[in-house]
């Protein structure tokens, strides 16, 4: 009650008016400049969002991107692993195939030689036997021997000493 005895008017009506007049200000120069700010920063706040939104899609298509394109990369390292297989494998049999005709040359080859150093040593044996048949039968006419026997005994021991090589 006290309050009410002590309260002038006046006094009233000059804070009244001194509030209504800071309140004005604050409104004009204040509140405005407030508000645009709280704006603003609502602003970059729902546009950092929607960046981050876009980014993570972004990432989920590079990621995705990427296992496809590991997946193509693996796809054609294996491709060409089996074409380089093939490769090695159709070198070796072909490395195979020119080694055997080598093989089979150089056994002709060395058939035929053999043929011939036996053809040779044949002619070589044959000549050697006509030359000792030939040798026999010269000492035998020579000796002039009169009896069989004789002869026989002379071409025996001829041959006992002539030893074939």
């Amino acid at each position: 009650m006290k309050l009410l005895e002590e309260f002038s008017f006046g006094l009233f009506i000059v804070q009244t008016a001194l509030f209504i007049l800071l309140f004005l200000l604050l409104k004009k120069f204040a509140w405005k400049p407030i508000l645009n700010a709280i704006n603003e920063r609502e602003d970059g706040i729902k546009n950092a969002l929607a960046s981050a939104e876009e980014a993570r899609k972004e990432m989920q298509n590079l990621q995705s991107d990427n296992e496809r394109l590991i997946k193509e990369a693996r796809a054609e390292r294996d491709e060409m692993m089996k074409d380089a297989r093939n490769i090695t494998d159709n070198m070796i049999a072909a490395a195979k195939d020119d080694a055997k005709e080598v093989t089979a040359t150089l056994i002709e080859k060395a058939q035929a030689s053999i043929n011939q150093e036996k053809q040779a040593a044949l002619a070589e044996i044959k000549k050697t036997v006509a030359e000792l048949s030939i040798g026999i039968a010269e000492t035998v006419i020579k000796k002039e021997l009169s009896n069989k026997k004789d002869q026989l005994d002379l071409v025996e021991g001829i041959l006992k000493d002539v030893t074939l090589n």
